[in-house]
């Protein structure tokens, strides 16, 4: 399971980059906070579905941009 908190966190991570927005920027965007975000980022934590969408729609992307791909297919 940590392995998945931490694939999504590099995908939140790589689309936020992508998007050019700052931790700071996409926390207040979202209404989560700076340092959970971080945590998000680096897979120190699980976080809900809600939370998942909070972030994706912050983004303006969809939410399976930012969930890991299953490895049998990838």
């Amino acid at each position: 399971m940590k392995d998945l908190a931490k694939r999504f966190g590099a995908n939140l991570r790589g689309k936020r980059k992508e998007k050019r927005v700052a931790q700071d920027q996409l926390a207040l965007q979202a209404d989560i906070d700076r340092s959970y975000i971080g945590r998000i980022e680096r897979g120190e934590v699980n976080i809900t579905l809600e939370k998942a969408y909070q972030l994706a729609d912050a983004l303006e992307c969809d939410v399976r941009d930012l969930l890991p791909k299953n490895r049998d297919s990838a």
